[in-house]
């Protein structure tokens, strides 16, 4: 496990849009363009061998930014393809908030962070005392029926209250911007009531652009 005095100051950075990683949750990846793939050789060769995953987004002018919060990710899982792709897995250690990127050489980003505004990100799993895990339940129930998707219900009725809530917030189909609120939550109760939001409005929606 990294512990926090392992965390680097710089760390490559791939933006990708809707894609969201929390601490202690797993994020598969399809790797092919050539700038990653060197990224991702260049991050088996660090010790603590982590990718920051983060947000592009649009500026007050319109122009192209990153957000100024991600979420790195140690690269636990990777395999090849016979046509040179990388199929990989990051595993969520923390959140940080990006200080400057930095210029050079190098075909990907790299930038230097900052860890100390998410100290609870490493560590034992967060809980939620207020958790009603019926009812948010009945609500997914709800949600992906008016998306037409499916889910394990059994595996979902046993999760821990951290996997539940984080894995739906990575998993289910949020415009970017909701992806980074989920991302943003300050505590794992934020977090689910962000996400019980986000369906709600989905489901509010949905009702009012069915034909009368």
């Amino acid at each position: 496990m990294i512990k926090p005095s392992d965390l680097p100051a710089q760390i490559p950075l791939f933006p990708l849009p809707g894609a969201l990683l929390l601490p202690r949750g797993r994020l598969p990846l399809h790797i092919f363009e050539p700038r990653y793939l060197q990224m991702i050789e260049d991050c088996m060769a660090t010790p603590q061998r982590l990718i920051g995953m983060i947000q592009p987004c649009k500026g007050r002018d319109g122009a192209q930014k990153l957000s100024a919060i991600g979420c790195a990710g140690r690269l636990t899982g990777f395999s090849e393809t016979e046509d040179g792709r990388y199929m990989i897995t990051l595993s969520g250690v923390s959140r940080f908030r990006l200080q400057r990127e930095i210029a050079g050489s190098c075909p990907y980003i790299r930038a230097e962070i900052g860890w100390t505004d998410f100290p609870r990100d490493i560590g034992n799993p967060e809980h939620d005392p207020g958790f009603d895990r019926d009812g948010l339940l009945d609500l997914l129930g709800r949600y992906l029926h008016s998306q037409g998707l499916d889910t394990d219900w059994e595996a979902l009725k046993d999760a821990e209250d951290e996997f539940l809530i984080n894995a739906l917030s990575m998993l289910l189909p949020f415009e970017p911007e909701d992806k980074q609120a989920l991302l943003e939550a300050p505590s794992l109760p934020t977090r689910r009531e962000t996400l019980v939001t986000l369906m709600e409005f989905a489901l509010h929606g949905n009702i009012e652009e069915r034909p009368q």
